[in-house]
This record gives structure tokens, sequence and C-alpha cells, in this order.
């Protein structure tokens, strides 16, 4: 007998036919003698339309208010999937987040997992119950409710499997895997049968929608086995035909695995650029303009500082475009005065190409493909980043699609075959 966490999405829960084909799956699982938590997401929809109420009231909805909202749309989910499990025999219970507990730190509407109280889940599970837990939320210090950003139900069931110590952490979602990109890009995209944590982490930060970024740091911090499936497969499908498919996130390179050099294409349309225009090149300036930006809990992705001319250098980065007023505010107001640069540039239409792939480690050459294979296409590159597994550019966001495309095919992932 394994124990086993089951996460389902929004797509996944989005009508009661639905929901009743994730409780016949789920009853399933236990019927073969496993133990088994589930972690669903809101109804698809639900969480947009209940922001969306919060927006027309108000243009700037308080944060704790926010997140007591959106966490509702969870509650709901869970509640209906014990209703179906019960209606099919199966023992369920269902608990929010708060009820667990899920304890978070305070950052509201993307609060971080500090720790996960397990007695109430594993009580149940002795009793022969299914446990159902909200997703995406949890409780901080004070009592109140908190919520841990878009997404953030994958994190919240990886962190559930890291508490429970699961076998397995089976992430059902709208598609039947990880691929070389996003198939509605890239037609020719082919599901990866494994895929390193590495890479998985480095495809989840750079703009891949199968997993939020959190959930794939709480599996390699935990060393949690996590597999991303199809729940739009049939529910009673053989156990080990379903364990067989999808993909698997592993903690260990394989020779298969480090011949592929490169393994994916992962990119953002969600990109802006904000440029301070001659900033005197002085020990500490970088703290300068970055330090407050931290402070306004505002993310920072790609940055460049130009070489110094005449004392002073030019220094951009880029930020979610969710946060690109918030950022040139904070820039506006309290670092151009502070730095005494000339001025603030920015850029909201911009968008981040990457490929990923433990085998870059070991290649030469593959970064000046890609900027060939971009030069070839007419496309120009804005900014660079780079890792040991990846490299990242920053190009206009229109030219966006087209740079996959070519980038799929000149790293031969159109012909990439499942082992």
């Amino acid at each position: 007998m394994a124990l086993i966490v089951h996460k389902y999405g929004g797509t996944s829960m989005g009508s009661v036919e639905r929901i009743k084909n994730v409780a016949r799956r789920v009853a399933k699982w236990h019927a073969a003698g496993h133990q088994v938590v589930v972690v669903p997401s809101a109804m698809s929809g639900e969480t947009n339309r209940l922001i969306g109420l919060a927006k027309d009231i108000s243009a700037q909805p308080d944060a704790r208010e926010l997140d007591m909202l959106a966490s509702t749309g969870e509650q709901a989910s869970v509640a209906l999937l014990a209703i179906a499990l019960q209606d099919i025999g199966q023992p369920a219970r269902s608990y929010t987040g708060w009820q667990v507990p899920v304890r978070t730190d305070s950052s509201y509407t993307k609060a971080r997992i500090t720790s996960i109280d397990d007695k109430r889940i594993r009580a149940d599970l002795d009793a022969g119950r299914v446990v159902i837990v909200t997703g995406f939320q949890g409780i901080d210090d004070d009592g109140h409710i908190t919520t841990l950003g878009r997404g953030g139900s994958d994190t919240s069931a990886v962190a559930v499997a890291a508490a429970l110590k699961a076998d397995e952490c089976l992430i059902y979602t709208d598609v039947d895997g990880v691929y070389t990109t996003d198939p509605r890009v890239v037609p020719e995209a082919r599901r990866l049968r494994v895929v390193s944590f590495e890479e998985m982490m480095e495809m989840a930060s750079l703009g891949s929608k199968v997993l939020q970024i959190r959930s794939v740091e709480f599996a390699g911090k935990y060393r949690v086995p996590t597999r991303v499936l199809s729940s739009l497969t049939d529910p009673m499908i053989p156990l080990d035909e379903e364990m067989t498919s999808g993909t698997l996130i592993t903690f260990e390179e394989d020779e298969k695995m480090e011949a592929a050099v490169v393994s994916g294409i992962a990119f953002s349309r969600d990109e802006a650029k904000v440029t301070l225009v001659a900033v005197p090149d002085k020990p500490g300036v970088a703290y300068s303009i970055l330090g407050p930006i931290a402070a306004a809990n505002i993310d920072v992705d790609v940055i460049v500082q130009n070489q110094s001319v005449a004392g002073t250098t030019d220094f951009s980065f880029t930020v979610h475009r969710n946060e690109f007023q918030k950022t040139i505010d904070v820039l506006t107001q309290q670092v151009l005065p502070a730095v005494g640069a000339k001025e603030v540039v920015s850029d909201a239409k911009v968008a981040k190409v990457s490929i990923v792939g433990i085998g870059m480690r070991s290649h030469v050459g593959v970064a000046s493909l890609m900027f060939k294979t971009l030069s070839e296409e007419g496309i120009n590159i804005q900014m660079i980043s780079t890792s040991e597994i990846k490299t990242s550019v920053i190009i206009e966001d229109k030219y966006m699609e087209l740079a996959v495309r070519a980038l799929h095919k000149a790293f031969g992932l159109d012909q990439v075959q499942e082992a």
C-alpha cells in the first residue's frame, strides 16, 4: 500500500461530470489499496470570477480581503468532490487550509508555506477515508486566510506530499505530460517521458505553465517523486497503464536524458523591460536600484548592466508585466532621485524565450546555434541570461512564436520520440 497525493486543476474540476470523473478515479486508487489525499483547484474560471467581482467594486482591493474571497473557490471544490466520493460509496472528508492547518507567512496573494500539520489527515487516512484538502491557501500566525498566488494548488499538493512523506505526487491536468514546448505554438512538440528536476525547475521558472515553480522547488527540496498526467482520460484506465503515462520528474540523470542537448523550449509572453539610463557607475549602485524593488515585493528576472562610459552606465532588468506599473512607480519616485540617473526607459512589449537541457553542460556551441537561428529569422536579441542548463533571450513579443518554432526545429526537437 502506498500513500499517493493527487492534484487536480481547475479544468479537471470544471463541471459536475468532471468532478464525478475525478471521484471515480480517486476511488479506483483507493480500491487498489492505496491511501489517497486529494488537492483540487477551484472550478475553472471561478477564481477569475471572484477577483473580477472585487475589482468591479474597487480598483485596488485590499490584499487580505482578496485572499478571503479567492479562497472560497477551493472550499467549494473540496466539498463537491467529497460529496461525489460519498455518493459512490467512498468515505471521504474535506478540509480547508486553515483546518489542517497549512501554515504560511503573511504575504497576502503570494504567501509561502512554512509548515503543515499532518495529524488530522493521517487520522482520516488510517480510518479508511480519502482526504481532500484545499489547494492554493493556508493560514498565517495571526489566523488570517492567505493564498499562495496563481498555480498555488500545485505547490500545496507537493507540500502536502512532502509533509506526509508520500510515495508519489500525481499532478492531473488538462495535458498529458510535459512537452518539448507548448503544442499550441508548435504542433510538432513531443511529450517527454522523463524530465530531470533541474530541467523542470528551469522550464517552470522560464514560463512553462505545466507546473508552478514553487511546486517544483518543494519537489526538489524534499525529493518528492512527481508525475504529470492527464485527467481527461478514462478515469477507470488500469493503474499500471496510468502510471506509465504522463511525464515523471526524476532526480536521477540517466544516459538517455544526457543524450538530449536541449530538452525543451520555454517562453513567457508576460515580460516587461525597464532601463535606468546614465546611472553613476559606483559601488553599491545595483543595490540602490534593486533594493527598493525587492522591498516592494517585485520579482526581478533578467539583469544587464552595460559597460561604463564616462562614469555612467545603463542598468536594465525585466519584471512580470503585471508588476510593470508598480516597478515604474518605485523607480521614478524612489530610485531615480536617489541614484541620480538621467531617466527611466521602459518597454512592456517584450517576451522571453529559453532553451533548456542538462546536456548543455557538456556540449559546446549550443548558445551560438540559438543566436544563429534567431539571426536568420531577423529577430533582434535585446538581453541574454545564461546558466549551466539554460540560455534565455529577451526579444520583441511579436516575434515570440516565430522564435519558438525556429528554435524547436533547429535543435531537432521535432524529431524527439518518447523512449
